[in-house]
C-alpha cells in the first residue's frame, strides 16, 4: 500500500535490485500526479484516520474556553496600561507645565538682563564721551575707540548696504512627496552652512557690517543647527532669514554675484523650492553685538 504522505505511491518503487558497478536509483513522488490525485491536506487526512480510529475529538466548547481565556487576558493587558496612563498624565502634564513656565521665566529674565545691559552701556558711553571731548587727546582717544568699537562689533552702524533673504519653501501639497526633503522627515531646508557661505561671500565681497536675523556678526559669534533651528550667538533665528550686510551696495552686490555664497543660494532656490532676493538699500541698520572679555590672543600671519 503507498504511502499517503508521498501522494499515494509505495517509496521502494522503482529500486532496482543491487547490481555490482550499476546506478541505483532514488524514487521521487510526482508533485503534478500528487497535487491531481490528493485532494486533502495530509493533515486532515491524519485527523480524519485518528477519529476513525477511535481518538476522542477536542470539545468545540473546550476551544471557545481558551479562546475566550486569551481574549480577557489580552483586555485585561490593555485596561490595566490604559489605567497606567491615566494615573501618569496628571503628573506628566505637571511637569511639562513646571518645565514650560521655567523656560519662559528664563527668556523674561534674560531679556530684561539684555535690556538693562544695553542701557548701562549707552549710559557708560554717554559718560565717557562727555568726560573726554573736551580736549584733542580726548577726541583722539574717543577716535580710537570708536575705530575699535566699530572692528568689535559693539557699536549700532547705519548705512547703506544689502540684503540678502532666504525663505523656506514650508510643506510640500503632496504629503508624499518626499523628494524635496534636504535633512529627512523635516521641512527645513536651509541650514546653518547656508548662511555661514553666505556670509562668508558678503565679508570677502567688502561687507563692512553684517547682521543675521537681527543679530550682529562679531568676534567669538558662531552659526550652527541646534535641532530643527539655527543659532546665531545662541539665540534662535527662523524662516525667513535676512542677512544684512553694510557697505558700499553695488560693489558688495557685484562681488557676491560672483561668490560661492550666491551660487549656493541659486541651487537650493532651483532644488529645493528656497525663496532667495538680493536687494539694495540706503538706510540699514545693524544692532551692536554682544561684547566679551578675551582674555587670550594671538596674531595670525
Amino acid at each position: 500500500m503507498g504511502d499517503r504522505a508521498l501522494g499515494g505511491y509505495d517509496p521502494r518503487a522503482g529500486l532496482n535490485t543491487y547490481e555490482a558497478g550499476q546506478p541505483q536509483f532514488n524514487p521521487v513522488p510526482s508533485l503534478l500526479r500528487s497535487l491531481l490525485s490528493e485532494h486533502l491536506d495530509p493533515g486532515y487526512a491524519a485527523a480524519a484516520a485518528r477519529r476513525t480510529a477511535g481518538a476522542t475529538p477536542r470539545s468545540r466548547w473546550s476551544a471557545w474556553a481558551w479562546q475566550a481565556a486569551a481574549a480577557l487576558l489580552i483586555a485585561l493587558v490593555f485596561a490595566a496600561a490604559v489605567a497606567q496612563a491615566r494615573w501618569m498624565a496628571p503628573g506628566v502634564k505637571e511637569t511639562q507645565q513646571a518645565l514650560a513656565n521655567s523656560v519662559r521665566s528664563s527668556e523674561a529674565g534674560a531679556d530684561a538682563l539684555a535690556a538693562q545691559r544695553s542701557r548701562l552701556s549707552t549710559e557708560v558711553d554717554n559718560l565717557r564721551r562727555s568726560q573726554l571731548a573736551g580736549d584733542a587727546q580726548g577726541q583722539d582717544l574717543l577716535s580710537r575707540l570708536d575705530e575699535l568699537g566699530f572692528a568689535g562689533a559693539s557699536t549700532k552702524v547705519t548705512g547703506p548696504g544689502l540684503t540678502v533673504t532666504l525663505t523656506d519653501p514650508g510643506g510640500s501639497p503632496d504629503l508624499s512627496d518626499v523628494s524635496k526633503e534636504r535633512i529627512p522627515g523635516s521641512r527645513q531646508v536651509v541650514l546653518d552652512r547656508d548662511l555661514q557661505l553666505v556670509v562668508n561671500s558678503l565679508w570677502a565681497g567688502g561687507a563692512e557690517a553684517i547682521a543675521v536675523g537681527g543679530v550682529r556678526i562679531g568676534p567669538n559669534v558662531t552659526i550652527r543647527q541646534a535641532g530643527g533651528a539655527i543659532l546665531v550667538d545662541n539665540q534662535p533665528i527662523s524662516s525667513p532669514y535676512a542677512i544684512v550686510a553694510i557697505g558700499a551696495p553695488h560693489g558688495i552686490q557685484d562681488a557676491f554675484e560672483r561668490s560661492p555664497g550666491y551660487v549656493r543660494m541659486r541651487l537650493l532656490e532651483a532644488s529645493y523650492g528656497v525663496k532667495a532676493t538680493v536687494s539694495t538699500g540706503d538706510s540699514l541698520t545693524v544692532p551692536a553685538g554682544n561684547v566679551r572679555e578675551v582674555k587670550y590672543a594671538k596674531p595670525i600671519g
